[in-house]
């Protein structure tokens, strides 16, 4: 079975108001939009920070965490397809089967270090039937926070785009059992009759300890 990060069978309607919104504004994607609204709601990346962007492609979301964490900053994207280079030095893209037992270790080339942060926008190529494309994003899921385990420092946050179904409380739970607080957010900008929400994870419980970057110390 193959996954990849389209959400419709059906193409962008040129009408849509994110959509044109994210091409006035030089967004490759519309999905920058809801990366930003997320960021904004609960500030888990700060300046001079590391995150790992999974599904990467286009690059709508790396757009808006490169310029969260700044030149001081590290922003990683990887996918299954080659991400369009962002012109910013401290942005790395890499095309990375996550399914791959070689991943973790092309991960750990890009970034030796603990992530603050690591978010995922995958979801499956949709076919119309919900509990099959439900079964699939939760896949993909797993998938995210299975590398999310191996990279996050501790206290360290995790977004994932989930589509909501009968077993999303199962793992909205597993969320739970790894981060102190679990958030649901709807984006304004996902699609009306779209069933997808993100996950966003504060506070992992596990990792290893090592000072946040970017932030100061208090006395």
């Amino acid at each position: 079975m193959r996954l990849d990060r389209s959400t419709m069978s059906k193409p962008y309607d040129p009408k849509d108001f994110y959509f044109r919104q994210a091409k006035k504004a030089g967004y490759r994607a519309r999905s920058a939009f809801k990366i930003d609204e997320i960021l904004k709601k609960h500030p888990i990346l700060k300046k001079g920070e590391a995150v790992l962007d999974l599904g990467a492609a286009p690059g709508g979301f790396l757009q808006i965490l490169a310029d969260v964490v700044g030149e001081q900053g590290l922003a990683v994207g990887v996918d299954l397809e080659e991400i369009r280079r962002l012109p910013k030095p401290w942005v790395k893209t890499a095309v990375v089967d996550l399914l791959a037992p070689t991943a973790l270790d092309q991960l750990r080339m890009l970034h030796d270090g603990p992530y603050d942060l690591v978010t995922s926008d995958m979801a499956p190529k949709t076919i119309g039937i919900k509990v099959t494309d439900e079964a699939r994003s939760l896949e993909l899921c797993r998938m995210a926070l299975s590398v999310a385990e191996q990279t996050l420092r501790h206290g360290g946050a995790f977004v994932t785009k989930i589509f909501v179904g009968g077993d999303f409380p199962i793992f909205r739970k597993e969320l739970q059992g790894r981060f102190e607080k679990v958030h649901i957010v709807r984006p304004a900008a996902t699609r009306e009759h779209s069933y997808e929400c993100f996950l966003v994870g504060l506070g992992y419980r596990f990792g290893k300890q090592v000072p946040a970057r970017g932030r100061e110390k208090k006395d």
